[in-house]
């Protein structure tokens, strides 16, 4: 696993200020508007189509046929030193839901990325990985969908 003293992301001194927070929640709620967006209520629902897209308040979980990938975002306690941390996880099966039934056959992680938020923003870019790549939020959003895309065709 990754060595945590070695994360790129640089130890904060002092806790964030409430503009950081808002950013980072403004682009957590842009990410997962991107990959689901929220559901309006109608007299006739549509039809699924061949990826799901099931939203909850901190995260999403996009579900093809035998694969997933989920986002989920961790903001830190108040009184944290960080703003929190995204996860976005790639599943081989079919991912459980709060409130659904589970199957008899639960999902296995395939891979899993931690992102941190980049305060300040560098260029565009709010997200950096543990391994010092970058992502502004419509790069992240693509780059969830392609490692759904990679999952689905393997």
């Amino acid at each position: 696993m990754d060595d945590p003293t070695k994360r790129i992301v640089p130890p904060r001194g002092a806790a964030p200020t409430h503009k950081a927070k808002n950013a980072v929640q403004r682009s957590v709620t842009a990410l997962l508007d991107e990959l689901a967006p929220e559901r309006v209520l109608r007299r006739i629902e549509a039809l699924q189509g061949p990826v799901e897209q099931h939203r909850s308040p901190n995260g999403c979980v996009l579900q093809a046929a035998d694969s997933a990938v989920s986002v989920t975002w961790f903001a830190e306690e108040a009184k944290g030193h960080s703003l929190g941390e995204l996860h976005v996880i790639v599943w081989r099966g079919t991912v459980a839901r709060r409130g659904a039934t589970r199957g008899k056959k639960g999902a296995t992680i395939v891979t899993e990325l931690v992102l941190h938020p980049i305060e300040p923003p560098a260029d565009d870019c709010l997200w950096q990985e543990t391994d010092g790549t970058q992502y502004n939020t419509a790069s992240l959003a693509a780059k969830c969908l392609a490692l759904l895309q990679a999952q689905v065709g393997t």
